[in-house]
């Protein structure tokens, strides 16, 4: 699939010709697309087209399309957008070269090969579709709907994964976007406060921000980015908690350097500091708090001196940030996360900091945590069906739940430690699409293992990432920029404008190439394959989306007519609910027999030689999903190692150095990276960019670029009250030139 074009043959072509003009001979037309003057006037045709929604990551800004002879040659905000606006960033950018990435899944595809090794041979979409519903009917059959598991992420992801949930009946779908990222954050809030907190804090109207490893300005989410940075501007104090100086720490009025596990600690003496020295929102607590005295019993031990020594930072620094806090409450934004799934130790902290947030009074109000009250639409999707057979994994023999604050679905390790031993039944069966599960979930060789013993794996997606080598069957999906799909809703990003929703439907600003086909085409033909077609809710992907904006009084003929984006007028956002509660003392979490209010697990210390590997976004990639994209590979093809600089050269490494991995359980990373020495990391840690090291020579453009720091995960951590991965309990030494050299990190 790799697309090879010579220097000779690029220089040759007439239409790229233009590149080498100068730009005042480049002529602009009305919509903004320019030709080349060797263009012949009358050889072209220009238009915008609205619609678009863009899934470079899942912030999905608003986008419009310039289209040139019915090719889309650019990608830019849409205008009318009151969610990002006319800006988007050089990911959003990019989605011009996943349309036309040359490396893009263009047909079905059937593995006569292994898997892992696959032989890919073309085939016609009757018979993989054939082969797919034959496959997983037989599965459904001799073992039951349990026989199934599935991966899903993404948009397209929805219906499938309800098909397969709600009417096959089989209880064993893990999302990545739960069970690797946020899952934890979601059922921690609520626990806490009873909802969900998304992203959502006040910062444009902020006095003070504090944010626990939130690599703001490194995950560039358009209009999120958008209201930091109007809250910095208006002077808001921030704080940033990061074994790492991130691009958000170089910002910072406070930047905490903390041991990485010890969060917990670190939030429980700011909040027992307040309690003692009665610097926290006691009205506030008195209207809408419950469990506050059994509370304040459990954290009374966090002296800011036991903090300090459990955190390794100074006391005085988490006084500081205690005393800056109750200053500026309740306008305080405390940052909820996105992905928090860290050390096993993570539905605490995430308790703790809803805590927090109620204990310095700042929900509901100016600059505190306030959800975004947007619009209504429909969610047209596979009806639940009762089945009797299903099993559900999270519950043991006595009918208790074992990860009782689970995020939806089933833990991911559940699912995996069932197919392996087939008890308490066979998994065979297993459904992929849109999810890496190879790059998103620790323990690869699980995965792959997993994989092996299936009687039938399916795949789909719009890239050749790395599980696709895994699939017997794989179906190209399109892309973002040629389907119908997910109806976007929201609020103004500021506050404090005038109060407006928007409801942005997703509509194909590009009819699909080749043979790919959308998620309701692929999964109603095979649900009539396995027998499920009288219960096909809708014929087609837009008859879906019609439905949904109907319920709105909408649509998409209308939407498309108003610019892509149909605005109406919003509600107060600071309206306080009427049985709105903070349970600082959970007593349902304490009858299950986890700690009742937030409570500190440590975690264990780096081993001798060893230092903790951490991972992070990087502002031009979105993890594993654009690493084959041409221009956002160019602009970082590596994700280099970061390694305090007295370490360095005390280990004899220096900038640009070229290493691999071995941790703890002695495998050895694939590839190599290189190094980058700074004195912006802890001693105890070292840091990359997560998604590199693609293994499918498949992805011309990505294939074994940097380092694949998941493959380095083989150490599995579970958090003990959701099951949700632990995703930063692995540990490296470098080696170099073949040497395996030890981490001095006592120095």
């Amino acid at each position: 699939m790799a697309f090879n074009l010579t220097r000779r043959k690029f220089l040759q072509s007439a239409s790229l010709a233009a590149v080498a003009l100068p730009l005042s001979k480049v002529i602009a037309s009305e919509t903004g697309v320019t030709r080349s003057p060797l263009e012949p006037a009358g050889s072209f045709k220009d238009e915008t087209v609205v619609g678009g929604v863009c899934e470079m990551c899942f912030w999905r800004c608003q986008l419009v399309g310039k289209k040139r002879n019915d090719r889309l040659v650019k990608l830019e905000g849409n205008p009318k957008s009151i969610d990002n606006g006319t800006s988007i960033c050089a990911r959003g950018n990019a989605g011009i070269q996943l349309l036309y990435d040359p490396d893009r899944l263009k047909f079905p595809l059937k593995n006569v090969g292994e898997r892992g090794k696959p032989k890919w041979k073309k085939i016609s979409w009757k018979e993989a579709l054939d082969e797919c519903g034959s496959k997983l009917k037989k599965v459904n059959e001799t073992y039951g709907p349990q026989g199934i598991c599935m991966f899903p992420h993404g948009s397209t992801a929805k219906y499938p994964m309800h098909f397969f949930e709600r009417t096959v009946g089989t209880h064993n779908v893990s999302e990545a976007s739960f069970f690797q990222c946020r899952g934890i954050r979601d059922t921690a809030y609520l626990a806490t406060i009873g909802m969900a907190p998304g992203e959502n804090v006040d910062m444009p109207n902020a006095k003070a921000i504090l944010v626990l490893g939130g690599h703001f300005g490194e995950n560039i989410h358009i209009s999120h980015i958008k209201r930091y940075v109007k809250g910095l501007q208006n002077g808001a104090k921030f704080i940033v908690v990061d074994p790492r100086y991130s691009a958000s720490a170089a910002k910072s009025d406070i930047w905490v350097k903390i041991k990485p596990g010890t969060d917990t600690a670190f939030l429980l003496a700011i909040m027992n500091y307040l309690v003692t020295t009665k610097k926290y929102d006691a009205d506030f607590i008195d209207e809408y708090g419950d469990g506050f005295e059994e509370f304040t019993k459990a954290i009374q031990g966090w002296s800011l001196e036991r903090a300090a020594k459990e955190c390794d930072i100074p006391a005085a620094q988490i006084k500081e940030v205690a005393i800056m806090l109750a200053e500026n409450a309740p306008n305080v934004s405390i940052h909820p996360g996105r992905h928090v799934s860290w050390y096993g130790n993570d539905f605490q902290r995430q308790r703790a900091l809803a805590c927090l947030t109620g204990l310095l009074g700042a929900y509901f109000v100016k600059g505190g945590w306030v959800p975004a009250k947007g619009p209504k639409v429909g969610k047209i999707s596979w009806a639940k069906q009762e089945h009797e057979a299903a099993h559900n994994l999270n519950m043991n023999e006595d009918e208790e739940m074992r990860y009782p604050f689970t995020p939806p679905g089933t833990p991911t390790e559940l699912i995996r430690d069932t197919a392996l031993s087939g008890k308490p039944y066979p998994i065979k069966g297993c459904v992929i699409w849109g999810q890496n599960p190879i790059q998103t979930i620790p323990g690869q060789q699980k995965m792959k293992d997993v994989l092996k013993q299936m009687d039938f794996v399916m795949c789909v997606d719009v890239m050749p990432t790395d599980v696709t080598m895994w699939a017997d069957i794989l179906l190209p999906e399109v892309s973002y920029l040629e389907r119908y799909d997910l109806i976007k809703t929201g609020t103004q990003w500021d506050f404090s404008e005038k109060q407006q929703q928007y409801i942005a439907p997703r509509m194909p600003l590009m009819a699909p190439m080749f043979e790919r086909k959308d998620q309701v085409y692929i999964t109603n033909e095979i649900a009539k394959r396995m027998g499920y077609e009288k219960d096909i809710p809708v014929k087609t992907i837009e008859e879906m989306v019609e439905k949904n904006l109907a319920v709105a009084g909408l649509s998409l003929a209308q939407v498309r007519a108003e610019g892509g984006i149909h605005i109406q007028a919003g509600k107060n956002p600071y309206q306080m609910p009427e049985d709105f509660e903070v349970l600082f003392f959970n007593e349902d979490i304490a009858d299950v027999g986890f700690p009742g209010a937030p409570t500190y697990i440590p975690v264990k210390d780096s081993p001798a030689g060893f230092a903790r590997l951490i991972y992070g976004r990087v502002p031009v990639h979105t993890f594993n999903r654009t690493q084959n994209n041409v221009w956002l590979n160019n602009a970082m093809p590596s994700n280099p190692v970061w390694l305090n600089d007295e370490l360095a050269t005390k280990m004899g490494l220096k900038d640009g150095d070229v290493v691999g991995f071995i941790n703890q359980d002695g495998f050895k990373s694939r590839t190599t990276t290189t190094v980058k020495t700074t004195p912006g990391i802890r001693k105890d840690v070292v840091y990359m960019g997560h998604g590199y090291g693609t293994a499918n020579p498949l992805m011309s453009v990505a294939v074994d670029a940097g380092v694949d720091d998941t493959s380095l995960m083989t150490k599995i951590t579970l958090d003990p009250e959701t099951g949700a991965h632990g995703m930063r309990n692995n540990f490296v030494k470098f080696i170099k030139d073949g040497n395996i050299i030890d981490i001095p990190t006592s120095a």
